[in-house]
């Protein structure tokens, strides 16, 4: 009996650690990799364009100078959308590292956000 207990515990804090380190081993979704953009060259994107993409459904935003087309991010976003969409086609470098909360994104949302990354914003 005692080596079923001892058996058992050891398997469910494997399990639990499985869990936990699983992020860290599985690709993202591929529902949440936005359609590339095939170009030689980095897009020119001024602040008028960015603007033009406000709604749910057409998405931009900029952080740090850089320009995201999270359209299809975020529906899939961990909190309400709405939390996204106010800032569509506008400059969201605050909102982004202090989730207007005064707290940072976590390292995995740094890791994901280069992928909607369309190019650099012009003055």
């Amino acid at each position: 009996m005692k080596t079923l207990y001892r058996l058992s515990t050891l398997l469910f804090w494997l399990a639990v650690g499985g869990f936990a380190a699983a992020p860290q081993w599985l690709p993202e979704p591929l529902s949440q990799t936005p359609p590339s953009r095939a170009t030689g060259t980095q897009p020119r994107l001024t602040p008028a364009e960015m603007a033009r993409h406000n709604r749910e459904g057409d998405c931009w935003v900029s952080i740090d100078q850089q320009v995201y087309d999270l359209t299809l991010y975020t529906p899939t976003h961990p909190a309400d959308p709405a939390v996204i969409l106010a800032w569509c086609g506008k400059e969201a470098s605050t909102a982004y590292h202090t989730k207007n909360a005064g707290r940072p994104h976590s390292p995995y949302a740094d890791r994901l956000l280069p992928r909607y990354r369309l190019g650099p914003l012009q003055p």
